[in-house]
């Protein structure tokens, strides 16, 4: 099971020195795979979470996929029906063989009811474009495939489920506790599972029996990550941002936790083998 870390790609802490700095510590930690996420135009509803600068993910990983090696690259998640799908998958299939085959297309329908009214596109419509737009996208990458990156279909409603097993290479869920993804797995024959959780360590345990996943102690977290790998997780994102955007002025929080995560991961790996 790969691990991935969510990288915050806005906020007033953020620039060009810390983007790179960032994926310089979740290489160095030998994590698998850095993630961004996606707004186009930061409304009032998406800046209390994630205010300018906001960094474009097609130019933010472009420019990280030059400064990394195997570390694969993706969105979590791009918001679909904000693009003309054929443009979409036009920047996906490039930024997949320009990086040697290292990008992953997290998409979702999107939740930011301003900023679709900026753009002109419909918020009811949003489900009923992403489910059209990925047709088009299947078919304009058609004959194409060593150009076509594997496709995260995110959300946890009945439809993005329905989403998920039609379009998607795997069901990217997040934020949910596990006992919510086992009763979904169980239901559904989904393509393949990459969730991303929280990561929020606490110095006790947390006994809330709602708790999400990634959310306690250190014990609790890497407890969290067996119990999804023997789910069938092919890949698990980290989101170590907690919503608050002077985070972003601090990093080295966020990193200390990481380290802590991937030190004890890989020493229950060397125990298990």
């Amino acid at each position: 099971m790969q691990l991935g870390v969510n990288v915050p790609n806005f906020g007033p802490g953020t620039d060009p020195g810390v983007l790179r700095a960032w994926a310089m510590v979740v290489e160095g930690l030998g994590f698998d795979l850095l993630m961004v996420s996606d707004h186009v135009v930061v409304t009032a509803d998406v800046a209390q979470r994630y205010p300018e600068p906001f960094y474009d993910p097609f130019t933010t990983l472009s420019w990280l996929a030059g400064q990394t090696d195997g570390l694969r690259l993706g969105t979590t998640v791009l918001v679909l029906p904000y693009r003309h799908p054929l443009l979409v998958a036009r920047m996906a299939s490039s930024l997949h063989r320009l990086s040697g085959g290292r990008f992953v297309l997290g998409i979702g329908v999107g939740w930011a009811r301003q900023e679709f009214d900026a753009l002109g596109v419909p918020y009811g419509a949003r489900g009923r474009l992403t489910d059209e737009y990925l047709g088009v996208m299947r078919d304009a990458w058609r004959g194409q495939e060593a150009a076509v990156p594997p496709v995260w279909i995110g959300g946890h409603s009945g439809a993005a489920l329905r989403r998920a097993v039609k379009f998607g290479d795997a069901w990217h869920p997040l934020r949910l506790p596990i006992a919510q993804m086992r009763s979904v797995l169980a239901e559904h024959a989904m393509p393949g599972f990459a969730p991303r959780i929280a990561l929020r360590l606490t110095d006790a345990p947390v006994a809330d029996p709602e708790r999400p996943a990634g959310v306690g102690d250190l014990a609790q977290v890497i407890g969290d990550l067996t119990e999804l790998r023997a789910l069938g997780a092919e890949a698990v994102v980290l989101d170590p941002y907690h919503g608050d955007p002077e985070e972003t002025r601090r990093p080295e929080a966020a990193w200390r936790a990481l380290t802590a995560v991937s030190e004890h991961w890989k020493a229950q790996g060397r125990a298990e083998s």
